[in-house]
């Protein structure tokens, strides 16, 4: 009975673990297929390189992570050249110039990190503030020409 017993909690036991292992892996091939990248994140020079690429057809520049932050549409970017990826201790963000001043395409906090307040635009500036466990860090952008800049450049 005791040999019968240890087999039964034995074969749960190995049920329990293979199920797993097959839920994680499943798992993480629909998020990377889903986001293109592991994890869905992009790092600041991935962020830049995109950025830097030729508009794709349509008009509409690539985003960089697309969280938090309203995504641009096929009729709706600015023409090429007029965004910028900026970053800071608490995270990062996408700001573009057009007709209705600076607007923020997209902003990501770092992990530890989370956004607490957001002014994405269209305005004369935008900003947004990354709060995390050393402190919080505000990225103000305006435009100066066609091109945003951060307060920090301006300056």
């Amino acid at each position: 009975m005791r040999r019968r017993s240890f087999l039964a909690v034995a074969g749960w036991l190995a049920t329990a673990a293979v199920a797993t292992l097959i839920g994680v892996a499943a798992i993480r091939w629909v998020g990377e297929s889903i986001a293109g990248t592991p994890g869905g994140v992009l790092s600041q020079e991935e962020v830049e390189r995109a950025l830097a690429s030729p508009a794709a057809p349509g008009g509409s520049a690539p985003a960089a992570t697309g969280t938090g932050g309203p995504s641009p549409t096929a009729g709706g970017s600015s023409p090429a050249g007029t965004r910028r990826a900026f970053a800071t201790t608490g995270g990062s963000a996408v700001a573009e110039c057009g007709p209705g001043g600076a607007r923020l395409v997209s902003w990501t906090p770092v992990p530890g990190y989370r956004v607490s307040d957001a002014e994405p635009g269209p305005d004369d500036d935008v900003e947004v503030t990354f709060t995390g466990p050393s402190g919080g860090f505000e990225l103000k952008v305006r435009c100066v020409g066609s091109e945003p800049v951060s307060a920090e450049d301006d300056d």
